[in-house]
């Protein structure tokens, strides 16, 4: 354990805050576990892989509900639908994780995996850092 609070890169307080505004979260997902379930036609059209992102987020960037969006940083890129919503605060997205990655001839993902923008960095304990992405969105 460490005793005290360390804060996190790519954070609010990180300066690459000032270039990618967003937190990204990368919740689990009920029609997934991790990874398993991803292929099955039938699930993947009853709950589509989206980002999801707060009302506010979304009216700035001049995005509605089911617009395709660009989440991106230094990293990588994704393009999934947007799930514009009340449910999610300001400032922060989330991309559920689990998602395979479906590259198209650009490298783009389509797929919607959040791998794409993770860093492989661990944290001070050696976990993983998977909550500590900035990230910037756009409407494509």
């Amino acid at each position: 354990p460490i005793p005290k609070y360390i804060e996190p890169w790519e954070g609010p307080k990180d300066p690459l805050h000032k270039k990618y505004p967003l937190q990204l979260i990368t919740t689990h997902f009920k029609r997934r576990a991790h990874s398993q379930f991803e292929t099955l036609p039938w699930l993947r059209e009853l709950l589509p892989q989206a980002l999801m992102i707060s009302s506010t987020d979304a009216q700035f960037r001049n995005i509605s509900d089911g617009d395709m969006v660009r989440v991106f940083n230094d990293r990588g890129e994704v393009i999934v639908p947007s799930k514009v919503t009340g449910r999610i605060m300001p400032g922060v997205v989330d991309l559920p994780e689990g998602a395979w990655f479906s590259p198209d001839e650009r490298g783009v993902d389509r797929g919607g995996c959040a791998n794409v923008l993770t860093s492989d960095r661990p944290s001070p304990c050696g976990a993983q850092v998977t909550n500590t992405i900035l990230v910037q969105v756009e409407k494509v």
